[in-house]
């Protein structure tokens, strides 16, 4: 039987504190499998950014064409991560951010990027770009907060989306696509430039992104989910 000089007083025993106590988070402990997949989303929409910059700089289609590839590569990962947290049967609040971020960066910054690197470049074409963007990450701020008041099956699965996805502008990189492979952007880009006023030029081509970042804040319009 222990007694009371076995056991260690009050002021010599170490305290522990978690990381909720202590207000700290703990990133690396926190991280499962499927934040390291989403995380690699990210990492294909930086690096398409990064293409279209080198493209700018210079004019080499190579360029183009990686800006162009590492977006699927994203989708890829995107629709992944999800199906191994399902697996796994582990999910966080962490991952759903880092989730909504990899998707601004994949599908929405990269695409503005790539639309601005083919010849999309008027200060008119960049407030539609601007636009585009904003849209996108309303759409995935209107996500988080209301995912958690969505009706799910019995794998928590959510049955439809409000809007379309913001993955669903990969259409617009797939006609851009095949704008590119046909050598038909800069100066040749379908729609040609057309002038408004004195200053103030458009490239038609631009309001297939102004479209898309509509319908991925449209309340009325629902998806359903795969």
């Amino acid at each position: 039987m222990s007694t009371k000089d076995d056991q260690p007083s009050m002021d010599t025993q170490p305290k522990k504190y978690n990381d909720q106590q202590q207000g700290h988070f703990s990133l690396v402990r926190n991280f499962y499998i499927a934040d390291v997949i989403t995380l690699m989303n990210g990492v294909c929409g930086v690096m398409s950014v990064f293409a279209s910059m080198r493209y700018l700089l210079t004019s080499d289609i190579h360029d183009l064409y990686s800006a162009l590839g590492f977006m699927p590569f994203g989708l890829f990962f995107d629709f992944f991560d999800g199906r191994v947290a399902r697996w796994r049967k582990n999910s966080s609040i962490l991952g759903q951010e880092l989730d909504s971020l990899a998707d601004l960066i994949s599908f929405g910054v990269a695409p503005a990027a790539l639309a601005f690197a083919v010849g999309m470049r008027t200060y008119l074409d960049t407030v539609v770009l601007t636009y585009f963007v904003c849209c996108g990450i309303a759409r995935l701020a209107r996500f988080n907060a209301t995912v958690a008041s969505q009706p799910k099956d019995t794998t928590g699965k959510i049955s439809h989306f409000e809007g379309t996805p913001i993955p669903t502008s990969l259409t617009l990189v797939a006609i851009l696509a095949y704008f590119v492979s046909q050598g038909r952007f800069l100066d040749a880009l379908p729609g040609q430039l057309i002038q408004l006023a004195p200053t103030w030029d458009l490239h038609p081509l631009v309001f297939m992104y102004a479209l898309s970042g509509t319908l991925m804040v449209s309340k009325t319009l629902r998806i359903p989910k795969p």
